[in-house]
Order: structure tokens, then sequence, then C-alpha cells
């Protein structure tokens, strides 16, 4: 596996005004689109639906997404929605768009909340588009220890031990129990019958399968004409029939969001297991930040987070660590397999105990895992405890930004350490509309990176009881 690193330049932190009201319908969302895409008939119906739905503007490229950039940069939207056959959303795809969506203003991070949206056909992009319901998930299915403390309900089924697996009941509490030697079949029911509306996978895959045991023996998950069904140790065929929608999380699994044409195991989830919306990496994984952090922001701040805002609440983490450890390489753009300057970590990044292999695999992490989906629609969990209480508020001008710890000493640790770089992911708050001109006046000991879209609190780890944790500013709307 090649390691990458970019090129090292110096930047600016200055927030440009974006050019249309932030109120403006046309302003809040955009679709992207090529135009050989567009000028089929039926994938421009997929665009057509996401115009009516969002109001959105359309933005048609020729033959490269970056072309978009400056009309982009000039609507500054809340949304971009990619929309693109199999054939376009490969790994080269979902790299330029990470780099372009950092291209709107001058701070290093994420300018919009963007998916892409595929499908086996259009038809079955179609059907992502149209979804409107909002999701409050309750039922969550894994197979990987994940924190069911923090569901309404849910069941998984761990990959590394035998027979290990963790049920939990509505207004119960978690219980171990013993599982299948071979859970293939379980978690195509759990897909089927007990309709997850979230499901969680790690361990070995590829763009074709996923493999459910880690450690032993088990069964796996693979895709056909566009269609998931699991295969058990016997050679026996499991088929996923599942339309209810759901989010897909593979926190940490290798490749699956890696679209290499319309036989994969991101489009067969999208078209026939009730997923719409869906993260994945497009390479192999192994530092693991970018994927397994999600679940920090998402199932453990239940209901704090839409999908998409955890998503990308994790992926401005990842941003704000690197920029902690040398500044430019948020945006510093892949050059070769050599930095153009050696990197020197900060005095800051080194207290904090980073070395230069955390580097690397930040780097590698950072424009490598796909968003699939519509990233307006609203998918977020039914709500439950949470470590803290933040609460954000305006008048006249002035933001004042609270977090009131809910478990005493235990309120900055990791909820759940199972995975790779767990816990210890900094406070986010989204903003309601994008602002400028900000000035702290208060909270600053508190080291807070506010941009025109978010507050970014690095996170206090130690709980001290005689600390407020308040951030005020002042700032303007855009």
């Amino acid at each position: 596996m090649r390691t990458v690193f970019p090129v090292v330049f110096a930047i600016s932190l200055a927030i440009l005004p974006c050019s249309a009201s932030a109120d403006s319908p046309a302003a809040s969302y955009a679709v992207v689109v090529s135009k050989a895409t567009n000028d089929d008939a039926k994938w421009h119906e997929v665009v057509d639906a996401l115009v009516k739905k969002h109001k959105a503007e359309v933005l048609v490229y020729d033959r490269d997404v970056t072309e978009s950039a400056a009309r982009l940069r000039e609507l500054f939207p809340r949304y971009a929605c990619f929309v693109a056959t199999p054939g376009e959303a490969g790994r080269e795809f979902v790299a330029a768009v990470h780099l372009l969506t950092r291209k709107l203003d001058d701070d290093p991070y994420t300018d919009v909340f963007w998916g892409i949206l595929t499908g086996y056909d259009a038809a079955a992009a179609l059907r992502v588009a149209r979804c409107t319901e909002p999701l409050s998930i309750e039922r969550v299915a894994a197979g990987t220890d994940v924190e069911l403390p923090r569901c309404t309900e849910g069941v998984w089924y761990c990959e590394l031990q035998k027979n290990r697996m963790v049920r939990k009941e509505p207004h119960g509490e978690p219980k171990p129990s013993k599982g299948p030697d071979d859970t293939t079949h379980a978690l195509v029911d759990a897909l089927n019958e007990y309709k997850a509306q979230a499901f969680i996978t790690s361990g070995h895959a590829s763009e074709h399968d996923w493999n459910i045991g880690y450690t032993y023996r088990n069964g796996k998950f693979q895709c056909e004409g566009g269609r998931v069904y699991g295969l058990d140790t016997k050679g026996e065929k499991h088929f996923v029939a599942s339309d209810n929608p759901k989010v897909y999380m593979p926190v940490g699994n290798c490749l699956i969001g890696h679209v290499d044409g319309p036989n994969c195991m991101a489009i067969a989830y999208m078209n026939t297991a009730g997923v719409r919306q869906m993260f994945g990496y497009t390479v192999p994984s192994w530092y693991g930040y970018a994927g397994w952090g999600c679940l920090d922001y998402f199932l453990e701040q239940p209901g704090r987070y839409t999908f998409t805002e955890a998503v990308f609440a994790n992926h401005e983490a990842l941003l704000n660590r690197l920029e902690m450890c040398q500044k430019g390489l948020a945006t510093a753009e892949f050059k070769d397999d050599s930095p153009a300057e050696p990197i020197k970590l900060s005095d800051e990044a080194a207290k904090a105990g980073l070395t230069l292999d955390d580097v690397r695999g930040l780097l590698y992490d950072r424009d490598v895992l796909a968003f699939y989906g519509d990233p307006a629609w609203e998918a977020r969990m039914a709500p439950g405890a949470l470590n803290w209480k933040q609460t954000l508020r305006e008048k006249d001008g002035v933001y004042t930004f609270e977090v009131v710890p809910n478990l005493g000493a235990k309120t900055f640790e990791p909820v759940n350490k199972n995975g790779s770089q767990r816990g210890g992911r900094p406070i986010i708050e989204w903003f309601p509309h994008r602002v400028k001109d900000i000035k702290i006046i208060e909270g600053g000991d508190l080291h807070p990176t506010i941009t025109d879209n978010f507050l970014l609190i690095p996170n206090p780890k130690k709980y001290d009881p005689g600390r407020t944790y308040r951030v005020v500013f002042t700032a303007a709307a855009q």
C-alpha cells in the first residue's frame, strides 16, 4: 500500500463572504452533474427530482467535476449533491469532490455538506432522490461491537469471538447471549425481518464482498446483478430484500465505498437493502480515523446530529487534527509520494502525543471516504443518553455556546473503544446559517476554531468541575 504525502503550503484563514444569500433557495442546494449524465433522459429524472425537492440550482460540467468550482464558489450552497453514474463515481471522483469542496472559501475545511447520488441504474438512484420522510433510528444491527446503551433497541454479532452476541430490547438493558456459529442468515434477517434502520459493519472487505468473521470462519456478504446476499459457510445464499430506509456505516471495512462499476457492494446496498445514505472507504483501511470516528458523533451522541452532520463533523475533526500537526496539511494537494518539504510536528501536536505516523494516517484518510445519498435527507438516531449538553444561543449578533457535563469525571472519556482511533473527538456545533466577521470575546482558553458554518472545541479530556465550558463570540450572518 502506498503512503502518499501532499505538498505543504501556507494558507490564509480569512473567511470569504458568500455571493448568494443563505436564505435564497438557489443558494441552499446545488445539483452537480456531467453533461453526458444530464443529457440521459432517465438520469435527468434524478436531477429533476432533486431540483423539485430542494428548489436546487443545477450545475452542469463537461468532462471534469472541478469545472463546477467557479459556479459553486458563487453559490456557496449549504448542500451539494453530485449525481453520477456508476461509471463516473469511482475513487478519483470521490477524491476530486473532497478537494473541490474545500476550495470554496479560504479556510481549510469542507465548505458544504455533500453527497454522491448514484445507483445500479437511474431508477435505483431515483428512489434515493425521492426519499423525503425524515428517519428517526430506533433499530440498529451490527457485525461488530457497538454502544447499544445509546440505542433504543438493537443487536450486534461479534467479528472477533465466535458465538458472541448482544441484544437490547426497547426499554431494556443490553444482554449478552450465545449466537450461531455462522451469523450470515441472522444478519440477513436483521435487514429483512427485523428491519434495522442503521447497519454497521467492520472487518475484511472489498468492492465485492464483506467477510463477516474477522478472526474466525464465518460467512460473507456478496453481490451480483445489483443485489446483496449472504453466503453462509455451507454455500447457501440468503438474499437481502429490505425496502425500509436505512443508513449504512461500514466503519472499518476496506474498499466497500469504492464504486468500480454497477456490480459492487455500495451500489447493491443502495439497490436492494434500502440504504439511503452511507459512507465507505474507497481504499484499504488501516488508520481508521475517517471511518470509526463517525460512530463517536452519530451513534454515541444520539439525536444530536443528522447522519450527514455526523459524518462531516468527523471529517472536520480530521482536518482540524491535520492543521494542528502542521498548518496547510488539510488543504495541500497530492503531487507525489514525498512532501515538498519535511513535515515538522507542531509543539501542540507533540504535546497531544501525535507522531509522524499519525500524520501519515490522517493524510491517507483525508480524501478517501465516500459519502453517498442526498446530503439534505434527514436521518438521525432517536434521542438517547448524552455525555454532555451543548447549546448555542444568539442575541443581537452575540453567540453563546455552552457545554454542560452530564457524567462528571467520565464526561469526556471515550464511550466505546471498539475499533481504531476511537474517543477524544472534538466538540462540534453546526451553525443554522453561515456567519462572518467573527470575533471571540470569551472562551479563548478553550482554543475554539470558528468557521463560517461550525464551531469546534478540542475535547477537554479531563473534567474540571470548577471550569465553565463557554465560548462567546460576535458574528454577522452571511
